[in-house]
């Protein structure tokens, strides 16, 4: 395992049961100049004593871990913890896990079959102190209505701006169609971003068209 050492470098454990998984979420990680992998586990235990003792800024578990849910792990280690950031992976969309994990206040939840790009991504954003939920989670939360609460939350303003993301237009065009400046547009994207738990413009603009904002 390559260690590095700047400060500046987001400190990774990873709590994978399977060795091979560990191997390969090493790999794909250690190649990034700004990640650093300090430490992994297998059991709860592990899991538990490492989170404690290392102090990551991000761990990365895995929901199914010998015979227990990573998710009694995150909800150990967060009382612990709370300043570390946690994100599930999983393989399949399960509606009583992605529920479980959301209650939690997980900051990430991604499946198995993603990209490594997509996986990296996830990591930045997660740091930076946003939330990550594979895309695929975002049509299923769609599909399940877990977001019809969110556009409940929605101020008039802010549906105005979701219709004009919808639509494609940039912050440029939105201003200029809201008679608003593209400052109060950047405010109102990130906005909508926290309240619909969303990562980009790019899945607000989805939501919308899923949901039919403009209908």
């Amino acid at each position: 395992m390559r260690v590095k050492t700047k400060e500046n470098h987001m400190n990774i454990l990873i709590v994978v049961d399977h060795p091979l998984m560990r191997r390969g979420l090493n790999a794909v990680i250690s190649d990034e100049a700004d990640m650093n992998i300090i430490g992994e586990a297998a059991d709860t235990d592990e899991a538990v004593e490492n989170v404690t003792r290392i102090k990551p800024d991000i761990a990365l578990v895995d929901i199914k871990l010998k015979g227990v849910s990573g998710l009694d792990i995150v909800k150990v280690c967060m009382e612990k913890v709370p300043e570390c950031k946690y994100i599930i992976i999983t393989t399949s969309v399960d509606e009583g896990d992605f529920r479980r994990a959301h209650e939690l206040g997980v900051d990430g939840y991604i499946l198995k079959e993603a990209f490594p790009e997509e996986l990296i991504t996830a990591i930045r954003l997660v740091n930076r102190g946003r939330k990550y939920y594979d895309p695929s989670m975002i049509d299923y939360m769609i599909i399940k209505g877990e977001t019809d609460s969110w556009v409940e939350q929605l101020t008039p303003r802010e549906l105005d701006v979701l219709k004009a993301l919808e639509e494609g237009l940039k912050n440029r065009d939105i201003a200029k169609k809201l008679f608003i400046t593209e400052y109060t547009v950047k405010k109102y994207v990130s906005q909508l971003l926290a309240k619909l738990n969303l990562c980009d413009r790019t899945q607000v603009a989805l939501f919308a068209r899923e949901k039919r904002i403009n209908a």
